[in-house]
């Protein structure tokens, strides 16, 4: 062979994307809580835009992988999986504009020490640091704040590889009338490969914990409890009328002098030292709290990165019912309370601010989340899921997008009132359905146009 030859081949293999046989996994490919076997074993890694838009055009169907932190088949595929690693493509911090670009891959973990060192900061995190940008906002995944958005509500452009191999780039500024429908995108409009975000300058955030908040003064005092820092989380396993636990998240405001924590908050005491939202559990693996200040990306998530996130091995459901509706949503919910006890870890309940994203779950609506960490029980978790949601459907749920639910697909579609278009526009990127699959194409693609 010609020395010639043999370089253009090896530079045109270079752009390929590894498939990995299926003989080079000993164990069933699973999600990170390990309730989900992928239902093939064929795994391809894009290390390139170049990469995956070869991957695109010689395969059929298939769906994209990110941290796997999904407790439901929104990212299986019976015949092909994809995974991206664009770790040397170095995120873009462009300080005139106030954004970052990303590659789909890393995570936020990964990118927020980068923009604290640049003097930056996004506006909110999950309560885990460990995901990826890419899945976080093709899910809707959010944080907590009665003035803050989900994720998604930040993403200022998008550069999507569609079902022709073509990359499509769009933008808030340039695509106003689809871009709405792209961001929370559920993986059925193609590969995202890059992610542009809007960002603002740091911050820092001190964290305060309370413990034991009735029921009664929480029905009393409802909207002052949510808004009473910039990001509140309430922890409740439902039993004896009460929230186990309050997490305030106060933004600082250098210009003033420190908020100073009361020892009691409506009739909750301060915690006297660092908890997890399991109280039982070691608080080792959770961002510092005792009103102690510390950067944005070391306070808004529950989790440190560099630590095993949450409780181990565990399902997870989720429901966004209207902020107006909350108190009574969780007062239905707390009726089930003998129900779930033996099966449930914890309940989270969290506020979103209302966005204009087509298939977002707080899609024209101040929402509020309510979020259940089962044990790793499904068949009791099942029967449960259907009880829940229907106490809740007075509120007209919105599940999350990357959680347990069994709202049956009618009901689901009923409360996307721009499903039909979203349905069109990835119909647009991808005619023939190579990104879907039994998820989608139930719980989406099923609705009668």
């Amino acid at each position: 062979m010609k020395k010639r030859t043999f370089i253009k081949l090896c530079t045109a293999a270079a752009t390929m994307p590894f498939e990995l046989p299926s003989f080079a996994a000993p164990e069933k490919l699973s999600n990170w809580a390990g309730n989900i076997e992928y239902s093939t074993d064929n795994v391809a890694t894009a290390n390139s835009v170049a990469a995956v838009q070869d991957f695109v055009r010689r395969h059929s169907g298939f769906k994209t992988l990110g941290t796997r932190h999904c407790f439901n088949r929104i990212a299986d595929s019976s015949q092909q999986l994809l995974t991206t690693d664009f770790s040397a493509q170095a995120p873009l911090i462009d300080s005139a504009s106030r954004t970052i670009s990303v590659g789909p891959g890393i995570r936020y973990g990964t990118i927020a020490p980068m923009l604290e060192k640049s003097g930056f900061a996004l506006h909110n995190l999950a309560s885990l640091p460990h995901i990826s940008v890419a899945g976080a906002i093709t899910t809707g995944t959010h944080g907590s704040g009665v003035k803050n958005g989900n994720l998604s509500t930040v993403v200022a452009a998008l550069e999507i590889v569609n079902a022709s191999g073509d990359v499509v780039k769009l933008s808030r500024k340039d695509n106003s009338d689809i871009f709405p429908g792209a961001v929370v995108g559920l993986g059925a409009l193609g590969v995202i490969t890059n992610a542009t975000l809007n960002i603002q300058p740091t911050y820092q955030i001190a964290q305060t914990v309370f413990e034991n908040l009735s029921f009664n003064l929480l029905k009393s005092h409802f909207d002052q409890i949510l808004s009473a820092a910039y990001s509140v989380s309430l922890f409740t396993d439902w039993q004896n009328q009460r929230i186990n636990e309050v997490w305030l998240k106060h933004r600082i405001d250098p210009a003033k002098p420190p908020v100073k924590q009361p020892q009691d908050f409506f009739g909750a005491t301060r915690a006297t030292k660092n908890l997890h939202p399991i109280a039982a559990l070691s608080a080792e693996n959770c961002t510092e709290q005792m009103g102690v200040p510390g950067p944005w990306y070391d306070r808004l998530p529950h989790f440190k990165m560099g630590f095993t996130p949450s409780a181990g091995k565990e399902l997870q459901s989720e429901y966004f019912v209207p902020r107006k509706n909350a108190l009574d949503a969780i007062l239905a919910v707390e009726k089930l309370h003998e129900q779930i006890g033996p099966h449930l870890m914890i309940t989270e309940i969290r506020t979103i601010a209302a966005d204009d994203l087509w298939m977002s779950p707080a899609y024209k609506q101040d929402s509020v989340a309510i979020h259940f960490t089962w044990k790793p029980e499904w068949r009791e978790v099942s029967k449960l899921l259907p009880m829940i949601e229907r106490e809740l459907a007075p509120f007209n749920p919105r599940p999350h997008w990357g959680k347990l639910f069994t709202i049956p697909p009618a009901q689901l579609q009923s409360r996307y009132e721009k499903l039909q278009e979203f349905i069109a526009l990835a119909k647009k990127f991808d005619p023939k359905g190579k990104f879907r699959n039994d998820f989608l194409n139930i719980n989406i693609f099923s609705a009668v146009i």
